[in-house]
C-alpha cells in the first residue's frame, strides 16, 4: 500500500508526483515510440484506391509496416518523432497527475469517499487539459513520423519550417487541438475511471510477486479498454495534423468534420486504423506507467528528507 505520510506538504507531495509521472512518462515513450510511428503512418493511410495512385508503399498491417519502414528507412525510422513526445512528457504528466489529484474532491457530489464516476470525470478533465499543453509537440511529433526520408529533419527544424509556414494558431502548432483534446480526454477518463475503481475492488496482495501481476493487469486492461473509446479521435488528429490528401488544400479540418469524412469516404472500419499497434503500445504502456508512477512516488515518499 502507497505510504501516506502526514509530515510530506502539499507541494512536495505534488513535486513528486511531477518526478514520478515525468520518469513514469520518459520510460513509456522510449520504450513504446516504435507502435506510436506505426500507428501513425497507418492512420494517415487513406483509402486503398487512393493508395495505388500514389508512390509511397501501402502498408498492409502491423508486421508489414515495421518491415517496410525497416528495408526503406532503416531502423531509426521507428523512433522518428521521439524528442515531442519526451520534451512533452514532463509538463503533460505534471499537468495530468495534479489536476486529477486537485479535481477528485470537486466530482465526489457529496459522497464521502471517491466513486468511479469521481475518477472518470477527474480524468477527462486532467486529459482536456493535458491535450492543450502538448498539441504543438504533437503536431511536430506527427510531421516527423509522416516523413517517409530515410534522413529525418530534426524536431527543431520541423518545428520552425511549421511556425515559419502556418504560425502558432488553429493552421499551425495548435493545428487539431480540439481532436486531441477528444482523444487524450476520452483516454484519461476511461483510463483512470477503469484503473482506480477496478484497484480499489480488487484486493491487494501481500506477495509482491502476486501485486506487481495484479497492477499490471489493472493497468494493462485500462490502457487496452481506454484505446477502443478514443481511437477515432486519434484517427482523426493524425488526419488533421498530418499531410493532406492534395497539396494546397485542407481536406480535414475540425473533428466531427474529419470524423465524417473519414467515415462516409472509408467506411466504419477507417475509424478504428491503427487500433492494433495503439493497444500494442497502451495497452502494455499503461501497464508500465502506472506502475512507474506507483513504485518512483512510493520511493520518494519513503525517502523524502
Amino acid at each position: 500500500k502507497m505510504a501516506e505520510t502526514p509530515s510530506i506538504s502539499t507541494g512536495k507531495r505534488a513535486a513528486f508526483q511531477v518526478l514520478a509521472g515525468g520518469s513514469a512518462g520518459f520510460l513509456e515513450v522510449c520504450l513504446m515510440q516504435p507502435l506510436d510511428v506505426v500507428k501513425t503512418r497507418m492512420q494517415l493511410q487513406c483509402t486503398p484506391a487512393a493508395a495505388t495512385l500514389s508512390t509511397e508503399a501501402t502498408y498492409n498491417g502491423v508486421f508489414d509496416c515495421f518491415i517496410k519502414m525497416h528495408r526503406q528507412e532503416g531502423v531509426l525510422s521507428f523512433w522518428k518523432g521521439l524528442m515531442p513526445p519526451i520534451l512533452a512528457e514532463t509538463p503533460k504528466r505534471a499537468i495530468k497527475f495534479l489536476v486529477f489529484e486537485q479535481t477528485k474532491p470537486l466530482f465526489q457530489f457529496g459522497s464521502p469517499t471517491p466513486t468511479p464516476l469521481t475518477f472518470s470525470l477527474a480524468g477527462l478533465t486532467a486529459g482536456t487539459l493535458e491535450a492543450i499543453a502538448v498539441n504543438p509537440f504533437e503536431v511536430v511529433k506527427v510531421a516527423q513520423q509522416a516523413d517517409r526520408q530515410k534522413k529525418a529533419a530534426s524536431s527543431f527544424t520541423v518545428a520552425r519550417d511549421i511556425i515559419n509556414r502556418d504560425g502558432f494558431g488553429r493552421r499551425g502548432l495548435f493545428k487539431g487541438v480540439t481532436a486531441t483534446m477528444g482523444r487524450n480526454g476520452t483516454f484519461n477518463m476511461v483510463y483512470f475511471g477503469f484503473y482506480h475503481s477496478v484497484k480499489n475492488i480488487v484486493p491487494q496482495s501481500n506477495d509482491e510477486t502476486m501485486e506487481f501481476l495484479r497492477k499490471v493487469i489493472i493497468g494493462f486492461t485500462s490502457g487496452t479498454l481506454a484505446c477502443f473509446v478514443n481511437i477515432p479521435f486519434d484517427v482523426a488528429k493524425s488526419r488533421i495534423q498530418g499531410p493532406q490528401p492534395v497539396a494546397n488544400q485542407i481536406k480535414y479540418n475540425g473533428t466531427f468534420r474529419t470524423i465524417g469524412i473519414v467515415h462516409r469516404e472509408e467506411g466504419f472500419r477507417a475509424l478504428y486504423k491503427g487500433l492494433v499497434p495503439k493497444i500494442m503500445r497502451l495497452g502494455p504502456g499503461g501497464a508500465i506507467m502506472l506502475l512507474a508512477f506507483d513504485y518512483v512516488y512510493e520511493y520518494l515518499l519513503a525517502n523524502h528528507s
